[in-house]
């Protein structure tokens, strides 16, 4: 292909090259125009896709049970300043950070006792700057303790202590504790007591614990965490005997209703079982082996035999009909209908 002397000269021309490039940059400047056009459509077009969401909308956002049990521990404490309050809660509640809410409070009226973790990061406290101030950032940690699984594994003789054990009763134990402030990355520290729990008996696995306030007992950590069984044990008795938390309510009042009369519904179960004569209590429990106290499924079942026999009987005008019939038969009608609903 022949090309003009003429033209190739006069391509390279200065006026030649600022031509090309004036009309690269209109260029460029055409193409930004038009990307900045395609994103403004879409943005509007996905306005008009998802309304926007409203403040109640924006509020419920999730939530895990550690950061609403902060909410309502900061209320609490918020209401009653002039009280100390000791939470104590299982794995799910034994976070960094509700520890270093706990640990944060000015008033010093809130403690934390929960599950703790063996590898957990313990270091010491970070070093006090003393005189002039570094130009350098000043370190938020101090040096690396062991681990409470190294500590354990290190020492040899365990102290042996008598304390409260779940369900009421009592318990020898081995203990090994240690303290340290236990760090996470961005979170900052939280000075903890750990206190490692080992069964003499066997029957229970090898815990660690922890408590926000370094100046507890180690007798007084073991019986905090372990005096919550009786609390679990309660909600688990309300699910199966008096349907808490089956309410097919989704609105706030009908939670609001629900649930305190449930809670008000064991306690007066519990208070007729109470004032119940020894004749009537004696027939309606349930015994197997190693079973020592009472359950609230035998003291549901004693009340209910008993306002069968009281209220619906004695109302209807039944009682000397039921009477007539043969001791055996009686007692099967009532087991069957003490544990209706």
């Amino acid at each position: 292909m022949y090309h003009s002397p003429e033209k190739a000269t006069k391509s390279k021309t200065p006026a030649a090259k600022r031509r090309r490039k004036k009309q690269a940059k209109d260029k460029t400047k055409v193409q930004a125009k038009e990307r900045a056009g395609r994103k403004a459509q879409a943005r509007a077009r996905a306005k008009t896709r998802r309304p926007k969401k409203t403040k109640a909308q924006l509020r419920r956002q999730h939530k895990t049970p550690a950061e609403l049990m902060r909410q309502l521990l900061l209320v609490l404490t918020h209401w009653f300043p002039e009280r100390r309050f000791v939470f104590a809660g299982d794995g799910g509640y034994g976070t960094h950070a509700l520890a270093r809410f706990a640990a944060r409070r000015r008033s010093g009226n809130l403690t934390l006792v929960s599950l703790f973790y063996a590898n957990a990061a313990l270091h010491d406290p970070p070093p006090v700057v003393v005189g002039k101030r570094p130009s350098h950032r000043p370190r938020k940690k101090g040096a690396k303790r062991p681990t409470p699984e190294a500590v354990v594994a290190a020492t040899e003789s365990r102290p042996r202590l008598e304390v409260s054990w779940y369900g009421g009763g009592r318990r020898t134990v081995e203990v090994v504790s240690g303290t340290g402030h236990w760090h996470k990355s961005g979170e900052g520290l939280v000075e903890v007591l750990w206190v490692f729990v080992h069964d003499l008996t066997g029957t229970h696995r090898d815990t660690y614990l922890f408590s926000t306030d370094p100046t507890m007992p180690v007798v007084q950590v073991i019986a905090t965490y372990t005096g919550r069984w009786n609390i679990e044990t309660t909600f688990q008795e309300m699910r199966a005997y008096l349907g808490l938390e089956t309410t097919r309510g989704r609105t706030k009042n009908t939670v609001l209703r629900a649930a305190p009369c449930l809670f008000g519904l064991y306690a007066v179960v519990a208070l007729l079982y109470a004032e119940l004569p020894a004749e009537a209590i004696a027939g309606g429990t349930v015994s197997y082996r190693g079973k020592t106290a009472v359950t609230f499924s035998d003291a549901i079942s004693v009340v209910r035999r008993q306002l069968w026999l009281e209220g619906v009987f004695e109302s209807h005008g039944q009682t000397e009909a039921f009477r007539n019939l043969p001791r055996p038969l009686q007692a099967v009608l009532l087991a069957a209908l003490a544990p209706a609903a």
